[in-house]
């Protein structure tokens, strides 16, 4: 099982988020990525970000954990995501890193709507909502379309 570390980056009742397009549907990703050997988690995220969106950013308390298995393709991947906060920077695509088509800041009100990656909009409301850690969700609800 892969883990991968991600961030909720929140500015003006918006998530940060990256969007793929896999045939004809949209993902919004949580910004993150795998660790290297001997990486901590926040450390990763840390790395993935400077290097995915050139920002410095630092990863602050774990926010929600589940995990996303796609029986389809044989892959399972533990997902931890953090709250996280740049410290500089103004966040862009640096397309040699990452293959999203665009940064889009995703309405809060909207994450229940749209297909995130990992899939967990409702806990991430709920996390914003009331600041109450929702914890390990367990298995996302999370269709696989690549």
């Amino acid at each position: 099982m892969k883990v991968r570390p991600s961030a909720i980056i929140v500015k003006d009742q918006a998530i940060l988020t990256l969007r793929y397009r896999y045939q004809s549907t949209d993902v919004f990703a949580l910004p993150g990525g795998n660790p290297d050997p001997g990486e901590t988690l926040q450390e990763a995220l840390s790395r993935e970000l400077t290097e995915e969106l050139n920002i410095k950013a630092i990863a602050g308390t774990m926010v929600v954990c589940g995990e996303v298995i796609w029986r389809e393709v044989s892959r399972e991947t533990l997902h931890m995501v953090f709250a996280t906060h740049i410290t500089e920077g103004i966040p862009q695509i640096n397309p040699e890193q990452t293959t999203a088509l665009e940064i889009v800041w995703l309405p809060v009100s909207e994450l229940h709507s749209r297909l995130l990656y990992p899939n967990f909009g409702k806990h991430i409301q709920q996390y914003l909502s009331n600041a109450v850690l929702p914890g390990y969700v367990g298995v996302a609800d999370q269709p696989y379309i690549c």
